[in-house]
Formats: C-alpha cells, structure tokens, sequence
C-alpha cells in the first residue's frame, strides 16, 4: 500500500496531465525487487509546458512552493523535496544516464490500486542505476541484469 502523501501526490500529476515516471526504488519494486527505501522518486519531464503542469499539480497536493518557480521545472538538475524520510516524495528533473524522451518512450505503464501511472522502463533503470554508482545501485543494477528481461 503507497503512503497517503504518495498516492495523493501521483494522483494529482495524473489529474494535472503531468509527463512524469517514478523511478527509483519504487520503480525498482514495479519490476519485481522490492526494497526498503525513504522516498518516492519522481522524474518529471522539464519542458515549459509540462513545468507549467507540474506547478499546477504542487498546487493541487497543496505543496509548499516558496522559493520555486515554474521555470525551475524546466532546468535540469532540480531536486524538488517534500516532507521527510520514510514518507517524502522527490521531484526530479533529470538522472543519471538517461534522457526523458528516450525513456517515456519505453515506460512501463501499471497500476497501484487505483492509481495508474507511469515508471521507467527496465533497460533505462538498468543504465540509470549503473550511472548513478552508489553502492546500493549497484546491487539493484546486478539484479536487473540477473533478470534477462
């Protein structure tokens, strides 16, 4: 079951038309090896206009925005935090390794109860997980190639 804050979250990028996946351990767990993990990681596509829905979708979930712009969705490299560990929801706009458009087109489209959405697709978080190099990564990275799929 996703923390309220997490399917709340989701659910209002879905109701705001957000280009965005989860990536992350969550999208890990969508792939079959779930582990423990202190957040939701969120890669949301940074162009203007999806920027602009995104901001319309802080708003929906009632996210604290002081400080923030709607362009500062359109940079790469915004980390976007709320609340805090083991429920806090990451926005990102970019990772290691891969490129938004290359791995929205290859997403895995699921459900999570109710909610649909939308997370990186296995070949993507494969390189994403090599890229980063954080030991845990790498761990996730050996089981995705241990998966031949």
């Amino acid at each position: 079951m996703l923390a309220k804050d997490f399917s709340d979250m989701l659910c209002a990028l879905n109701d705001a038309g957000v280009d965005y996946l989860v990536v992350g351990a969550f999208a890990l767990a969508a792939h079959g090896n779930v582990r423990a993990t202190g957040d939701i990681d969120i890669w949301v596509r940074p162009t203007p206009d999806n920027a602009q829905k995104v901001w319309n979708a802080l708003e929906i979930f009632g996210a604290p925005r002081r400080g923030m712009s709607v362009e500062d969705f359109c940079n790469l490299d915004i980390v976007f935090q709320i609340g805090v560990a083991p429920f806090r929801i990451d926005l990102l706009t970019a990772i290691d390794g891969v490129e938004f458009p290359d791995a929205w087109q290859n997403r895995l489209e699921t459900s999570f109860g109710e909610i649909d959405l939308a997370v990186i697709g296995r070949r993507e978080l494969l390189v994403n997980k090599k890229a980063s190099g954080r030991p845990k990564d790498l761990v996730d990275a050996a089981w995705l190639e241990s998966q031949n799929g």
